[in-house]
């Protein structure tokens, strides 16, 4: 290893210009601090680097070599720090982004497209999951921020949740939900719990513990057996399973609000409020965002009532 790359910076110029002293004018250094700088790294290569003639330095093939491979890693860093300085004035660059699968795949590629007819610069990158996927993503640094839903949150062990700040940005209401042939064959208007529980049900999870909080809310009805036909960890198979009749599931009512307004899918409601589940922007307590970040989340959250979800205080 060698034991300053700035070495390999003067060398660079050094065999780009061809001769020292017009790489010293380019480093704004003196002709002396080159030639010591290029002779330490042959020094530590064990291999000369050029061949000195009168007033003109000619490349070895070992001087052609490394320059083969520092020429890439130059060009590609002049890029990338001039896109950083770009980004400081004005949104430039990639951001990653994780949501909720459904989410996600409803709303965000409208999101993207307004946002970027005010900056074509920037490009996305949209990581789809529950905070059990998303949340360590976030404390690797592997996504800038999250949307996630309380909900789900609840379902999963996340670890320490003081390393995120969560702002809240929307709800959306939770519902219990069936298809029309099912509830006139199955429901048939009765809402009551003993009727209730005694259905089929599709869940997330195999403890259908997503379900069983929907009965303590509108009951308060605790330590309940149901009869789970189906599970699977998917919002838009739990959805499907209910246009199929399977039985009964949890799913954001937005999601399915225009199946519910076709009375194709039908809700079912008791004398309590419907379940609210937070959305919330995550981020890392001691992040400090880009402007590229702030320049989004602000116009995401100017524009999230566009999408039809309510917003948090």
């Amino acid at each position: 290893m060698l034991k300053s790359l700035d070495r390999l910076k003067v060398f660079y110029h050094v065999f780009d210009k061809g001769s020292v002293i017009s790489a010293a004018k380019s480093l704004n250094v003196s002709q002396s601090a080159v030639s010591q700088s290029l002779q330490k790294l042959e020094s530590e290569t064990k291999s000369p680097l050029f061949t000195r003639l009168y007033k003109q330095l000619v490349p070895t093939a070992a001087g052609e070599r490394l320059f083969a491979t520092v020429k890439p890693f130059m060009a590609e860093l002049d890029i990338c720090l001039k896109t950083l300085a770009q980004s400081k004035v004005q949104p430039f660059g990639e951001l990653r982004i994780g949501s909720p699968m459904e989410f996600g795949k409803a709303y965000f590629p409208g999101i993207v497209a307004a946002f970027r007819k005010q900056y074509p610069d920037v490009t996305f990158y949209l990581k789809l999951g529950n905070p059990g996927t998303l949340l360590p993503m976030l404390k690797k640094g592997q996504i800038d921020f999250a949307l996630v839903d309380k909900f789900q949150t609840q379902k999963h062990i996340i670890g320490n949740h003081d390393i995120y700040h969560y702002h809240p940005v929307a709800e959306e209401k939770i519902i219990l939900a069936c298809s029309k042939q099912y509830y006139a064959k199955s429901i048939k208007n009765d809402h009551s719990f003993k009727h209730l529980m005694i259905q089929n049900f599709i869940s997330y999870r195999k403890d259908a513990q997503n379900i069983k909080s929907w009965f303590k809310h509108h009951f308060n009805k605790l330590n309940i057996h149901l009869q789970s036909v189906l599970t699977v960890d998917s919002h838009q198979a739990i959805i499907s399973a209910i246009q199929h009749h399977v039985g009964m599931g949890i799913v954001a009512s937005h999601i399915v609000s225009k199946e519910i307004k076709q009375g194709k899918i039908i809700g079912i409601k008791t004398s309590k409020a419907e379940i609210r589940n937070q959305i919330s922007l995550t981020q890392l307590q001691d992040k400090i965002p880009t402007l590229t970040e702030k320049v989004f989340i602000k116009f995401l959250l100017n524009n999230i009532d566009l999408i039809g979800l309510q917003i948090e205080g």
